[in-house]
């Protein structure tokens, strides 16, 4: 307020004033509210699908009776590389002429040296600074900024770069006004004027409609109406759309912003795109696979920018590729896609003793079908095998934390071993038709493998986790830490090789030992002083993420497995617990779980005085399974290729489960009966009133006839 010297923000910090805040996150925006000093404060941010500019409008409305000399000032910090304390010496500020919009580039970043961003303030700007210390004084903050008026314009190299720009306005009362603030990069200072005006110039508002509306059209394509409305809301967009803007396209949250590639993250988040947008998952395959060398392993993880990344003896990314092309065949029907071409990696072996390697490979001349990169990943996990027949644990399987368990090459995974008998199970009508030597040796090491396990793994009540290079046991009873881990109980099941006693068995003791009242956790007890020395797991303090908290992306893993037993009070009680609403119901809950209780958190708390706390959110494997859990597992229904099956499993107690499927040419309403409290076996389906063959307790159906009314009854 010019005339009070009154300083507010529309939104609860920096600055915080009396009054209520509300924010409010969509699909593809967020808006917060707020009134103050007779002003009501509207903010809404989205980015358009077209362009990258983040977009920021704020409406002003006077409620206060009189006339009102306001200023209004945008302000951002320039990082432009890993962190602003690194890179403040080295970026550039300056003032394009044209706009007037402040610019900045860093010509000493390695990763984007050319690229140049910017902040805007549309053409009536008042005045702007990029200069920090102006703004927020000597140490300052933006709490507290020393300056907000008469800015001195000053944009040039040496200062502690931001961008400050200001407008003011006169605002009679009622009177509504409205300003609006780009942040964005291109690829140079004219690309940057060009998207500037061509920003300007937009109908923002429409804009802002096709953001919604695109994600209405993913999102609305599968709706749930069931009992537990917790997991409706979750199911019905914000699992989806954690895995689909934050996993494959920012790849980047408030604790990871490196925008790499994961080699075996991102094939498992698009599984869960496959039945929805095929085309996704078919372009992240192929951009996978060209990320592996001759030998069989690929980069752990990669820069896509520069193609930089790190070489491991992480022993599980190899398979992966494989069971993620399977399952996509699977859903979509598209086997062509192994007949793409696609080069490998040239790169340095690691050396003996040695975990990683982080180097920019050379694109080989050598090039192969997509076939035979999956093929070559297989035959090098085959290939390592341990004295026990199991596979090599290397420096880390799904569990990256474990890197010491057989970095001296002889330990072994039990979970590994599931995973792989899983992978040649479902790689093997592919390989019988194009290589049926090759599938013949993958079956006969995938029954060795299962004798292995069955042999060696299981510990009486449960499968081991596996052994550590001296031969100790990993997730034995007679472990001091870890006795039982949940992941090689779910994949018992989830392979479908355990013998049936002995896996339901293993999942009545994962569920005795690991899922409370409150969480389901990873594995117990955490490591803390036993030997020999699991790896840099044991950096975490006892309870929290991998080292025994809650690990989000196992529990996931845990609801398909107890869905795949018929266990659908288990699996609906499961997939309750991990639910991130169900962590804050309460102004209490709220205070302990302290992060965002509408997307899934990768790992919850289990030690004290911080149980039940969240952790790394957003950024998890977490939601493209928690969403497969949920729709596959929970309510049964899977694509196969040009059909819908249904198999639902879910809790007794529940009546009735409605649908609405947009699959096909018109919208499907799917009603799930179950009037005799059973849960699980479809015994009558009738569309539109014709009476469908059902087969052992399930319901195949093409999607082109997926038209009107469907009614399902367990029975």
């Amino acid at each position: 307020d010019l005339d009070s010297g009154q300083t507010w923000t529309p939104t609860a910090l920096p600055i915080r004033t009396k009054g209520t805040y509300i924010a409010r996150h969509g699909f593809g925006y967020s808006s917060f509210q707020h009134s103050a000093n007779g002003i009501d404060a509207t903010m809404v941010q989205f980015v358009p699908l077209d362009a990258p500019v983040k977009i920021t409008r704020l409406t002003l409305r006077n409620a206060s009776g009189r006339s009102r000399n306001l200023s209004v000032t945008a302000y951002a910090e320039w990082v432009l590389g890993t962190s602003r304390s690194a890179t403040a010496a080295t970026v550039i500020t300056e003032i394009d002429t044209e706009t007037g919009a402040i610019l900045a580039r860093n010509p000493r970043g390695m990763a984007f040296p050319g690229r140049v961003a910017f902040a805007d303030f549309g053409a009536a700007t008042n005045s702007l600074s990029a200069d920090r210390e102006e703004i927020l004084g000597h140490n300052g903050s933006m709490a507290m900024p020393a300056r907000l008026t008469g800015l001195s314009g000053r944009a040039l190299p040496g200062l502690d770069p931001c961008a400050a720009l200001q407008r003011a306005m006169t605002v009679a009362p009622g009177q509504t006004v409205e300003v609006v603030f780009l942040l964005g990069q291109a690829g140079s200072a004219e690309e940057a004027r060009a998207l500037i005006l061509a920003t300007r110039a937009r109908d923002l508002t429409a804009t802002l409609e096709e953001a919604k509306a695109w994600w209405k059209q993913l999102l609305g394509a599968t709706q749930v109406h069931s009992p537990d409305r917790a997991m409706d809301i979750m199911l019905n967009g914000w699992l989806m759309y954690q895995t689909l803007a934050c996993r494959v396209w920012a790849r980047a949250g408030f604790y990871q912003a490196s925008g790499a590639y994961g080699f075996r993250d991102q094939l498992q988040d698009g599984m869960a795109l496959t039945a929805l947008r095929p085309e996704m998952t078919r372009a992240h395959l192929l951009r996978a696979a060209a990320r592996q060398f001759p030998e069989g392993d690929v980069q752990h993880w990669w820069l896509p920018h520069s193609g930089q990344g790190v070489r491991t003896r992480i022993s599980d990314d190899r398979v992966w590729l494989s069971y993620a092309v399977a399952q996509y065949i699977g859903v979509s029907g598209d086997e062509a896609v192994l007949d793409e071409v696609l080069p490998f990696l040239e790169g340095p072996d690691l050396r003996p003793g040695e975990h990683d390697n982080f180097f920019q490979p050379v694109v080989s001349d050598t090039k192969a079908t997509l076939f035979e990169h999956c093929a070559r990943g297989m035959d090098q996990a085959i290939a390592l095998t341990g004295a026990n027949g199991m596979p090599l644990i290397g420096t880390g399987d799904w569990n990256d934390g474990m890197n010491r368990v057989g970095e001296a090459g002889k330990g072994t995974s039990v979970w590994l071993g599931w995973l792989l008998i899983a992978t040649i199970k479902a790689m093997l009508p592919i390989a019988e038709a194009r290589d049926p030597e090759r599938a013949a040796r993958w079956r006969t090491h995938a029954e060795s493998l299962r004798q292995a396990i069955e042999r060696d793994g299981w510990d009486g009540a449960w499968y081991r986790r596996g052994r550590f290079d001296d031969g100790s046991r990993l997730g034995s009873a007679r472990s001091a830490e870890c006795q039982i881990d949940s992941i090689a109980q779910s994949w018992a099941v989830l392979s479908g090789a355990a013998k049936p006693e002995r896996a339901a068995k293993a999942m009545q003791s994962m569920s005795d030992r690991l899922n409370g009242p409150e969480l389901a956790l990873l594995f117990t007890p955490p490591f803390d002083r036993s030997t020999p020395d699991p790896g840099y797991i044991k950096g975490y303090p006892p309870g929290l993420r991998e080292n025994g908290g809650q690990y989000s992306h196992a529990a996931m893993w845990a609801i398909l497995a107890q869905s795949g037993l018929g266990n659908g009070d288990a699996a609906g009680a499961l997939f309750a617990l991990v639910n991130p609403i169900n962590h804050a119901l309460t102004p209490a809950a709220v205070a302990r779980y302290k992060v965002e209780p509408y997307v899934i958190a990768a790992d919850v708390y289990s030690v004290a005085p911080h149980v039940g706390r969240g952790g790394w959110t957003w950024y998890t494997g977490s939601a493209g399974w928690m969403y497969r859990a949920g729709l596959e597992g929970l309510l049964g229904v899977t694509r196969q290729g040009a059909m819908l099956r249904f198999a639902p499993c879910f809790p007794k107690a529940w009546p009735q489960v409605d649908l609405r499927l947009t699959l096909g040419p018109k919208p499907c309403a799917v009603t799930i009966l179950n009037p005799r409290g059973i849960g699980t076996g479809i015994s009558v389906a009738r569309l539109n009133g014709a009476p469908m063959q059902c087969v052992a307790g399930s319901l195949t159906i093409a999607i082109d006839q997926l038209q009107g009314e469907l009614v399902l009854e367990i029975g």
